[in-house]
Order: C-alpha cells, then sequence, then structure tokens
C-alpha cells in the first residue's frame, strides 16, 4: 500500500504520456517510476531510514513534486515546511515532530540542530546515478505530518497514513470526477495540504500534472489554461478572488474547464454565483488537513442551496452537535463534526490537542455548522469564533454574509469585542470596492438581522492580517480594537 505503486503500471501503459510539464521541462511516464525509485535511494543513502521524518522546504518546482514522492516510496514521513519561513520557525516545527533532515533550497538559511540537504542540480544529478531498485512495505506506513496553515502556537498535525491518503483519493474520483485523461495546473503551494494532495493524486491517476508556481498573475493563470488545455483547476479562495478582478473576457478560459475546485476555506454565496455563471464545473469543496474531504457542492446542486459548501462526501458521516456532543436537528447551529476512513487517529505528539479535537472516532474541525432538512451543510464560523453578547451566541458568519451581500463591500470579518456590559460586542472590519460610509454599512444591517446582532462598529481598512494561505487571522483584527 504505497501512494506511487501505480507509477510502474503508467510507465507500461501511457509510457510517452507527460507525468510532470513544467515550462520546456516535461518528465514522461516512462521515466518517472524509475526516476522516483532513484531519488527514494539516494535519500535513504543519505541516512533516512523508513519511518522516520524528512523536513521538505523547497520552492515549487518538479524535484520538489519528485521527491514527495520518493520520500512516500521510500516509508519516509514527510514533514511540509513553507521554504519562506525564517530558520527559527523551521526549527520550531522540525524540533517538535522529530525531523532527521531537512531538504532545502540552495541559497536559503538553514535551520540549527538537524541535517540538511540542498537541493540542486548536483545533489539531484547524484540521485539519478543512484541503482532504480524498490521495495514496497506491506504495511500501512505513515506518509505525512498533515500540518494545519501558520507557524504560531504549537505546532499540530497528525501522521497521515498511506491509506488514509487513498480514501481521499477515492473522493476525488467517485465526487469530484479527477481521472486519469486530466491535465491539471499545479497553481497552489505544493506546500499547502491541497497544493500538495491533488498533484500527487494526479500522478497516482496517471494524469498530466502542469507546474504554475505562485506567485503569479491572475492573468498569467488565464493563460496557461488555454496553453496547456488544462481541465482541472484547484484554488483557495484568495487566488480565485484575485481572478474575479479581471475583465469578463479575460476570464472566459475558466469556462474551458471540465472542474475548478475551491477549498480552504468559504466563499461568499455571491462569488460561489459569480463562478457558477463564469465555469459550469465549478465544485466548492469543504475539507480539513486532518481529516480530509466533509462535504462538496456543484453545478449540479440547485441554486437555492448555493449558500451552502454541499452535502457530505463518499464515505463520510457528517454531524453537527451541542455542548455534550448530541446531534442537533435541522436548522440548529451546532459544532460540526465527522468520522470517515480518511480521518486521521489523532495529533502526533499531543494527547492534550487529540482528547479536545478527536473523540470516539469523530474529527471536530473547530467550525460551527447548520445540516437542513435536505442534509445540505452549511458553514456558520468557527467555534473559536463565536461571540457571545449578554448569553446570546451570535455567528459571524451570518453578519458577514449580510455586509457582503453590499455592492460596495469586496471583503468583510466580523469578531468579538470586549465589553464589560455584555461580555462582547460584534465588531465589522470591511473592505470597499466603492465609496460608501461606515454608518451607511451598519444602517444597511438594520431589519436583515436581530438589532442585537448588529454591529456595534463598523470598521473600514485597506487589508486584514493573513496567513500564508491567506486566511484572515480574527485575533489581529480583534487585538486591533479599543477597549469599551
Amino acid at each position: 500500500m504505497n501512494i506511487t505503486e501505480t507509477f510502474a503500471h503508467h510507465a507500461r501503459a501511457v509510457p510517452d504520456r507527460p507525468a510532470i510539464v513544467h515550462g520546456d521541462k516535461v518528465l514522461l511516464y516512462r521515466d518517472l517510476d524509475p526516476l522516483v525509485s532513484r531519488i527514494a535511494a539516494h535519500l535513504r543513502a543519505q541516512g533516512l531510514a523508513q519511518g522516520e521524518v524528512a523536513g521538505v522546504a523547497l520552492k515549487d518546482s518538479v524535484e520538489h513534486l519528485l521527491i514527495l514522492a520518493a520520500l512516500a516510496r521510500a516509508g519516509i514521513v514527510i514533514l511540509p515546511l513553507d521554504w519562506r519561513w525564517t530558520p527559527a520557525e523551521q526549527e520550531r516545527v522540525v524540533t517538535h515532530f522529530g525531523a532527521s533532515r531537512v531538504l532545502v533550497e540552495a541559497g536559503r538559511p538553514q535551520p540549527d540542530g538537524v541535517p540538511c540537504s540542498v537541493i540542486d542540480a548536483a545533489w539531484m544529478a547524484a540521485a539519478a546515478r543512484e541503482s532504480a531498485g524498490q521495495h514496497f512495505s506491506d504495511d500501512d506506513l505513515p506518509l505525512l505530518m498533515s500540518l494545519s496553515s501558520g507557524t504560531t502556537g504549537r505546532p499540530k498535525g497528525p501522521r497521515i497514513r498511506h491509506s488514509q491518503f487513498l480514501a481521499r483519493y477515492r473522493v476525488f474520483w467517485i465526487n469530484l470526477g479527477f481521472n486519469s485523461q486530466d491535465r491539471f495546473l499545479s497553481a497552489t503551494p505544493l506546500y499547502y495540504g491541497g497544493g500538495r494532495t491533488f498533484p500527487l493524486m494526479m500522478l497516482y491517476s496517471g494524469a498530466t500534472v502542469v507546474m504554475l508556481p505562485p506567485p503569479h498573475e491572475p492573468d498569467e493563470l488565464c493563460a496557461a489554461l488555454l496553453a496547456h488545455r488544462i481541465t482541472a483547476l484547484f484554488l483557495v479562495p484568495t487566488l480565485i478572488r484575485r481572478l474575479l478582478t479581471l475583465p469578463g473576457a479575460q476570464l472566459a478560459p475558466l469556462s474551458t474547464l471540465r472542474l475548478l475546485l475551491s477549498s480552504g476555506s468559504a466563499l461568499h454565496g455571491e462569488e460561489r454565483r459569480t463562478l457558477r455563471a463564469l465555469c459550469p464545473g465549478f465544485v466548492e469543496y469543504y475539507s480539513s488537513t486532518e481529516g480530509g474531504g466533509v462535504s462538496f457542492l456543484s453545478a449540479a446542486d440547485p441554486q437555492s442551496f448555493s449558500d451552502s459548501v454541499g452535502r457530505p462526501v463518499f464515505g463520510v458521516e457528517v454531524q453537527c452537535v451541542d455542548e455534550e456532543n448530541r446531534p442537533q436537528p435541522p436548522g440548529s447551529v451546532g459544532r460540526i463534526r465527522y468520522r470517515g476512513p480518511a480521518v486521521a487517529d489523532g495529533f502526533w505528539n499531543d494527547e492534550e490537542a487529540s482528547r479536545e479535537a478527536f473523540r470516539d472516532g469523530w474529527w471536530y474541525p473547530g467550525d460551527l455548522g447548520m445540516l437542513d432538512a435536505h442534509g445540505y451543510l452549511y458553514l456558520k464560523g468557527r467555534a473559536k469564533d463565536m461571540i457571545i453578547r449578554g448569553g446570546v451566541n451570535i455567528y459571524p458568519g451570518e453578519i458577514e454574509a449580510v455586509l457582503q451581500a453590499h455592492p460596495a463591500v469586496a471583503d468583510c470579518a466580523v469578531v468579538g469585542w470586549p465589553s464589560r456590559e455584555f461580555n462582547e460586542e460584534v465588531a465589522a472590519f470591511v473592505i470597499l470596492k466603492d465609496a460608501v460610509t461606515a454608518l451607511e454599512l451598519r444602517e444597511s444591517c438594520k431589519g436583515k438581522m436581530a438589532p442585537y446582532k448588529l454591529p456595534r462598529e463598523v470598521f473600514v481598512v485597506k487589508d486584514f492580517p493573513r496567513n500564508a494561505l491567506g486566511k484572515v487571522i480574527k485575533a489581529d483584527l480583534g487585538a486591533s480594537l479599543p477597549s469599551l
């Protein structure tokens, strides 16, 4: 059981099909399997043994993707590291997860206290000279540390096994329609969970992966879709929002896609409707790094459910529960939990966090949600972001949806504002695309929500603090608020 075990079949069945394309560089399937075996042998020759952890701090490239596959083949556990992190940031994660070696870019500063291998042309040439012998373990080995985004706080991440990764692949095939005929554009960082998982799944399936390493401009991405005859594309919402700033004519290549997949955080309802009109193959996929897919919404779902994140994916059971873990009836908000064959067993080396998030086979991703009578799931925000005003629960997502519907609002975020009188008040931050006053925005909310949910104030800002994947850091917004 190994996520590279199909490569030998592809070498025989489709030897002349491109496996990976990056600019003028084309790697065919006839060459992929032996090259991955040689790189795996070279990694072992550098002292990495099956079951040990290797940090990967590389830019997006053909070499990065090959090394991920080679680590998987060798049974070495992948520890994803953002190559942009400082040595201190990398060292903290490497130390916590016990990495034996870190693979780094040439010319980049290296973390202390752990051996490093510089991945350059000389290293790859040495790897290509190794013997191509291969061996697949009969065991269900750990594949990677599935880290959540960001480097603040205590590092957390479970070890995802090969079988759990393959269970995620089944969802991609059954619900999302990925297949061996696809030409997939890799335009999201390989460091990120989805940015790494989809290209590896494409290679497992015998499809073609075309590399477009970030950063790239929206018009470059659209041009690449046509130039490489791309059929499938995965983007996080931040990248999608950049695309939507282009004039309509420049977005025409989106209509040629069989699948445009969004995941990583929720899109706004209006963004979903716009994407449906631009690309009939648009799908929103709600998932987590620890548990894999939860639900998906496609063009086959009625427009009346377009504010949801769809219905559960294959093999997954989803519930919304109260504080006593009792399932809530349709229409009631609760903490989302789900279980299935792709869900991790717990956080590695963190029993306290595991007890909180993994209970009786269920994974609690920390999101609030509501299931309706038709089985559609609606996100209501993060549990830690819930506002309690005068003892009443307020879900930021509801207020954000109202503000986002205003034609002058480009983006918004709602946070709790500490208050002596009510415990918390509601504060809204907005980024504008047209002229409007904060007072006008607050007035526009009246009649669309209960009075106690109205923002006490609306703050207009130029941008939000964000992590490496573009998610808003609400704690930083809250810290900027004046005292009440």
